[in-house]
């Protein structure tokens, strides 16, 4: 069993909050666990993305090639285009339709979501209406998290232990807006799922 996972988003948007909270779930669960991390300008919008690789077997790299990718789970849709590359065949795409627009000529909104969604294994979603809707918006990465979660090799209840322990010093109400998060995104997920069966 192994899952390669590229993360990807805007400075400031959480992906290294879900490659934690993954990495708590994969290591509670005995698997092998390596991560590799790149920060563009972050603080003034810039891209980062995460290399997050699981596996019950050594992991000897922590980067994964291109056309090797499981899941690219991207929190911003033009970042989600950005690492088509790494996509396997039969990898997943899970995307944020809101776009953080820090670029003179960042392409039509349209022709990213038409792309994204032509693509066989995709899954996008406002991650952003659905974080206001059930907790706040601050907790959309953890919406895309949620919408992944269906093709992640770990248990859903070790996702929520990982929210548990990783956002508890900030309080319960955190925590269970976090939860409701979590449960949103993969509601959506499989609610797809169910009309595309």
């Amino acid at each position: 069993m192994k899952s390669d996972i590229i993360l990807a988003g805007v400075g400031g948007q959480g992906i290294l909050t879900i490659a934690t909270i993954v990495g708590y779930a994969a290591v509670e669960k005995g698997l092998y666990l390596k991560q590799s991390e790149v920060h563009g300008m972050s603080q003034r919008g810039g891209d980062v993305q995460s290399h997050l690789r699981i596996s019950d077997r050594e992991i000897y790299s922590a980067l994964i090639p291109e056309g090797k990718a499981d899941i690219i789970m991207s929190v911003e849709p033009m970042e989600a285009l950005r690492y088509l590359s790494f996509l396997s065949p039969e990898g997943w795409v899970i995307a944020n339709k809101t776009p953080v627009v820090n670029i003179v000529d960042y392409p039509e909104q349209e022709k990213i979501w038409q792309r994204l969604d032509s693509l066989s294994n995709a899954v996008l979603l406002d991650g952003d209406g659905i974080a206001r809707k059930v907790a706040s918006a601050r907790a959309m990465n953890i919406v895309i998290l949620g919408a992944a979660t269906p093709h992640l090799p770990l248990e859903y209840d070790l996702l929520e232990q990982g929210i548990r322990v990783i956002f508890e010093r900030k309080g319960e109400k955190v925590v269970e807006g976090n939860i409701a998060a979590l449960r949103a995104g993969r509601e959506f997920a499989e609610q797809g799922a169910l009309k595309t069966a």
